[in-house]
C-alpha cells in the first residue's frame, strides 16, 4: 500500500505513471507556481477528502488509499469536470463511489486483520485534555452510532462545509432528503450525547 503522501507528490507519482497530468512548466519569477488550476484545487482539496475518507472507512491505511483511488480517478476523468462547479462535491462522490467499490469487494474478501494496529500513548496529562478527549471519543462513537446515511450528511455538511445541493449530489439524492436526514441525525447526535 502506498502512503498517504503530500498533494504535489501524489501527483508527481501520478504523471510519471500514466502521463496525463501535464508537467509544472514556467520560469521566471513565479515559474514555480502551478498553471493548472485543476491541480491546485485538487492539492487544496486533500485535506478534505481524508477526513471524508476517515469518517468513511475508519482507518487511515484505508483512508489513504481510498484518497489515492479517488485522485486517480478525478485526473483520468478531468474531461468530465464542469470548471463552473466546485471541485469538492465532485471529487467527494468519486471517493464515496471508491468506498462503496471497495466496501462490495470486501465483503466478498471475508474479514481482515490489521496486526500493526496498537493503542496511542497519552503524551499530555491534564483535566482539560482529558475532558476534551473524552468528549471528542464520545462524540466519536455517537457519530458512529448514527445510521450511514444521517452520518454521511452531517458529516458533509457540517464538517466539509458542503452546501445541501452539495451534499445532495454527492449523494446522489434530494435536496430535501439531505436536509431531513441532516435534522434526524443532528436530533439523535444530541440524544446520544446527553445534549438537549
Amino acid at each position: 500500500m502506498l502512503s498517504f503522501l503530500c498533494g504535489e507528490m501524489l501527483l508527481e507519482r501520478l504523471r510519471s505513471a500514466q502521463n496525463i497530468i501535464p508537467q509544472k512548466t514556467g520560469s521566471g519569477k513565479y515559474g514555480h507556481l502551478m498553471e493548472d488550476s485543476f491541480e491546485e484545487h485538487l492539492i487544496a482539496a486533500l485535506p478534505a477528502l481524508r477526513r471524508f475518507a476517515l469518517s468513511l472507512c475508519r482507518r487511515a491505511d484505508i483512508a489513504d488509499d481510498l484518497v489515492q483511488t479517488a485522485v486517480e480517478r478525478a485526473v483520468a476523468h478531468r474531461d468530465q469536470y464542469d470548471p463552473d462547479m466546485r471541485l469538492e462535491p465532485w471529487l467527494f462522490r468519486i471517493l464515496r463511489n471508491a468506498w462503496i467499490d471497495q466496501s462490495r469487494r470486501r465483503a466478498t474478501r471475508g474479514t481482515e486483520i490489521d496486526v500493526t494496529v496498537s493503542p496511542e500513548a497519552a503524551t499530555v496529562d491534564g483535566t482539560r485534555v482529558n475532558e476534551a478527549r473524552l468528549m471528542l471519543r464520545e462524540t466519536e462513537e455517537a457519530l458512529a452510532a448514527l445510521p450511514d446515511d444521517q452520518r454521511e450528511v452531517i458529516l458533509l455538511v457540517c464538517f466539509e462545509e458542503l452546501s445541501y445541493a452539495e451534499a445532495a449530489e454527492v449523494l446522489g439524492i434530494p435536496k430535501g432528503t439531505v436536509m431531513s436526514r441532516l435534522s434526524r441525525g443532528r436530533v439523535a447526535l444530541a440524544e446520544k450525547l446527553g445534549i438537549s
